[in-house]
């Protein structure tokens, strides 16, 4: 162990007390023992300890004093219990009051040192989660979360009011404003910040593929299923789940979400049981699903569901004082990043240019540029020749020059460029160049569509 945790022992058989002191202590513990519960409770008060492990039959101040004292100190401190066989119902009613585990005698001290072990990581992990909700509350950023603008204040007072809170959230915004972030961060600023965090494009997979990866298939279902899978419904039970693009699900994947959502349950592709998972759903979309319901390619249903909460993020173009701290933040990753970089600093034309432009690719195509400039740049200082932005109102139109290239040559090229910008979502690609997948697909594969 890099640190030595100190470790508070209580039992009334004060000979039992020092001798798990002694053998923690040969583990690397820094144990110390009491011989009563009121010896336990005095030194509380005044010593600082990172763990108590108490007997709980103790008279006249028992275990159950001894928690109750420790979690009002400290409510984080792990509190492990000590009972004999016959004691297990008050060892179970003592963990519903907040003790961590209890310990059946006789044990064995290895077995009580991995759960000292566990509880001291569980105790960091809350302290590090309550430390990030404190930091939303007092509305500074999380990591990932930058900006002092009025518009992002009110972001991070609405991330912070509903972090903690076990309802759907809709994140909406313009492509590259950061829904990703923001989906993060309320979950790592709530209480289930310890259970997993699973993120899925709906845009990014087809239809079948993309129901079977949401809830999971049984072995034989279609072909190629050779194993059970159980679905990301399943592997993030007790955390949060964001359905990125939901926008793009299919009619009939959006009416087996609904039900999900309605029932707290799954059922795998091609099963015939069902089990219950325990997950916050969080939902991002560029589109407006207001609209796309009432054309009938969003479920109304569905989208009350998800829209319980919705948070909507600004585009870049609206916070522009906040420019300048998101360009020395990206400034300080792409330096970390390439370290061989001579670039330290933006010159004043160069933020000026960065304040000045349009950022029709937002936060994201912020971050590009920075990351492009350094791993460019040729002096400690960028200018604005090192950002390579197209000027404000230049025409998107190509220029042509050179010989004369094959029509299919020119699709195929396009077709990879429009590719690349919508971040190698073929889905997304394909309905920004008004075709169906099949034909992107022919497109870059140089094939007659």
């Amino acid at each position: 162990m890099t640190t030595r945790v100190r470790v508070l022992l209580v039992d009334d058989h004060r000979d039992m007390a020092e001798m798990l002191a002694d053998a923690l202590a040969e583990r690397g513990f820094d144990a110390a023992a009491a011989g009563s519960g009121a010896e336990a409770l005095e030194r509380l008060e005044r010593e600082p300890f990172d763990v108590v492990v108490t007997d709980l039959r103790m008279q006249p101040v028992d275990g159950f004093a001894v928690l109750a004292r420790s979690l009002a100190l400290d409510p984080e401190r792990p509190v492990i219990l000590m009972t004999a066989f016959g004691a297990v119902e008050s060892a179970i009613e003592a963990m519903r009051r907040g003790a961590t585990h209890y310990l059946t005698k006789p044990f064995k001290i290895e077995e009580l040192a991995i759960f000292l072990e566990r509880g001291i990581e569980g105790s960091r992990s809350r302290r590090e989660a309550a430390a990030l909700r404190r930091t939303l509350r007092s509305q500074q950023p999380s990591p990932g979360l930058r900006g002092r603008s009025e518009v992002m204040r009110a972001v991070y007072d609405l991330v912070a009011r509903v972090a903690d809170a076990a309802v759907p959230v809709l994140i909406t915004g313009e492509t590259g404003t950061g829904k990703g972030v923001v989906a993060a961060a309320l979950h790592a600023s709530g209480p289930r910040s310890q259970a997993p965090f699973v993120a899925v494009n709906c845009a990014a997979l087809p239809e079948a593929l993309l129901e079977s990866e949401l809830f999971g298939h049984a072995k034989g279902a279609f072909t190629g299923a050779t194993d059970v899978r159980p679905g990301i419904f399943a592997e993030a039970h007790g955390g949060t789940i964001l359905l990125d693009e939901v926008a793009e699900l299919a009619l009939p994947l959006q009416a087996k979400l609904l039900r999900v959502l309605e029932t707290g349950r799954v059922r795998l592709v091609g099963g015939t049981g069902e089990r219950a998972v325990d997950v916050r759903v969080l939902a991002a979309t560029h589109r407006d699903l207001h609209a796309r319901a009432a054309q009938g390619l969003f479920r109304e249903d569905l989208l009350y569901r998800l829209d319980v909460v919705g948070i909507e993020l600004p585009p870049l173009r609206r916070r522009v004082d906040d420019i300048p701290d998101l360009a020395e933040h990206f400034l300080e990753q792409a330096r970390a990043r390439y370290p061989r970089s001579p670039v330290e600093r933006f010159g004043r034309d160069a933020l000026a240019r960065l304040v000045e432009h349009p950022w029709p690719g937002n936060v994201r195509e912020l971050a590009h540029v920075v990351e492009r400039a350094v791993l460019l740049g040729r002096r400690a200082e960028l200018g604005d020749e090192d950002l390579a932005l197209r000027p404000a109102g230049a025409s998107a139109r190509p220029a042509f020059a050179g010989e004369v290239q094959p029509m299919r040559e020119l699709q195929r090229a396009y077709a990879a460029w429009a590719l690349e910008q919508c971040a190698g979502v073929r889905a997304r690609a394909a309905e920004r160049l008004g075709i169906d997948v099949k034909t992107l697909a022919k497109l870059l594969a140089a094939e007659e569509p």
